[in-house]
């Protein structure tokens, strides 16, 4: 399995258990994902070696159910402030500075493409928010929204969720 991280804040996004469809100017991944409904709260009590018997009657745990992009809830993404153009451009400015200077110490040779492509995904991405008022926002488990944002959006069925992040911000782990 491949864990996608942010190459900021080393927060786990994504995995490639998800259909990954890098976009045809290859700035960005798509993360598509599903709408589901799960229990949270119950215990298998043979996970854990209990063994209820038939004279006893065991009080079972309140079992509560959460709703969402399986992406998110299954690598505890964080939704953030909704951006608008200007205070998109306001974030990306101090993350891209941070992103060149991880790109400058993984490998200093690809600094120069860096630019050009960040650059331009940037635009691609204010112009994303610009022109779609439902997208949301996620950063990693740490809150920490210096790192990457990934953006929220469903497919023209209306149904189907994918989150786009930009490339460059990400580091490819495999476990």
């Amino acid at each position: 399995m491949i864990i996608y991280k942010c190459l900021v804040t080393g927060a786990e996004m994504f995995s490639d258990i998800y259909k990954i469809i890098t976009t045809d100017d290859g700035l960005f991944y798509e993360v598509e994902g599903k709408v589901v409904t799960r229990k949270v709260g119950d215990i298998d009590d043979s996970l854990i070696g209990g063994n209820a018997s038939a004279e006893e009657q065991c009080e079972g745990t309140d079992s509560a159910v959460e709703s969402g992009v399986d992406i998110v809830l299954n690598h505890k993404l964080d939704e953030t402030a909704a951006y608008d153009k200007k205070t998109f451009m306001v974030y990306m400015k101090p993350y891209l500075k941070a992103l060149k200077e991880r790109v400058k110490e993984a490998n200093p040779d690809n600094v120069d493409t860096f630019q050009k492509e960040a650059q331009s995904a940037a635009i691609k991405m204010r112009d994303m928010i610009a022109n779609n008022k439902d997208l949301q926002f996620f950063t990693g488990e740490n809150v920490n929204e210096e790192g990457i944002v990934g953006l929220l959006d469903y497919r023209e069925d209306g149904v189907t969720p994918y989150l786009i992040f930009m490339k460059w911000g990400l580091e490819l782990e495999k476990c």
